[in-house]
């Protein structure tokens, strides 16, 4: 494990209201290195809700969430540079191919290769549709875009929101090989995913929500 790839994620006393109704209430949590943060629960029940706490795109109403044991909206940039996001959106360019999707997200960050790029599509079977904008592509190619630029962005921490949507039984297995990757690198993972996850047991730290 690289230092790149360590971390510590921890959340204390978390609190969230919408409107009138309490999605959790005095929640923690301690993810470290090599573990990963599986989120269950009906729907409703504040899944999503809870991993934008995590990534820092809401707040909650009471408690921290700390990275590295500094708190992240101090943090800020510091911090979402660490971490990739993958909600229900795939948050790519409809117009654009796979291929330019990817290369204007990295040129933002940490400016890639083509040729890494390519190598990544092609590990998500994307290789005869790369060139094809992206609004063209099923529901299940477009989530794989999604995939390969969180696989692409080497940071510690991925937050996944049912990560396995629209995919058929070959791009579920390559994200469960990914993740585990990612894992025994030392990287940490949160997603939200309805079903029973088949990663080792002592890497799964489980939190169901709407106990």
């Amino acid at each position: 494990m690289t230092e790149g790839h360590s971390g510590h994620l921890s959340g204390r006393g978390l609190h969230l209201w919408r409107g009138d109704r309490c999605l959790f209430r005095d929640l923690s949590i301690e993810l470290e290195s090599g573990q990963l943060l599986h989120v269950t629960g009906s729907n409703g029940s504040g899944k999503t809700s809870l991993l934008r706490v995590l990534c820092g795109l809401s707040q909650p109403d009471e408690g921290a969430v700390r990275w590295r044991g500094g708190l992240i909206e101090r943090l800020e940039t510091r911090y979402s540079e660490q971490l990739a996001y993958l909600g229900h959106l795939e948050g790519s360019k409809g117009d654009l191919s796979a291929l330019e999707n990817l290369r204007f997200h990295f040129s933002l960050r940490q400016p890639l290769e083509d040729g890494v790029i390519e190598e990544a599509l092609a590990e998500m079977g994307l290789s005869r549709v790369r060139s094809l904008p992206v609004r063209f592509l099923s529901a299940g190619q477009r989530r794989r875009v999604a995939l390969a630029r969180t696989i692409l962005s080497e940071v510690p921490m991925w937050i996944m929101d049912e990560p396995y949507a629209n995919l058929d039984t070959q791009g579920r297995a390559l994200v469960t090989h990914k993740i585990t990757e990612h894992l025994v690198a030392g990287g940490l993972v949160a997603m939200a995913v309805h079903e029973a996850l088949t990663f080792d047991i002592r890497r799964i730290v489980p939190l169901e929500l709407g106990e």
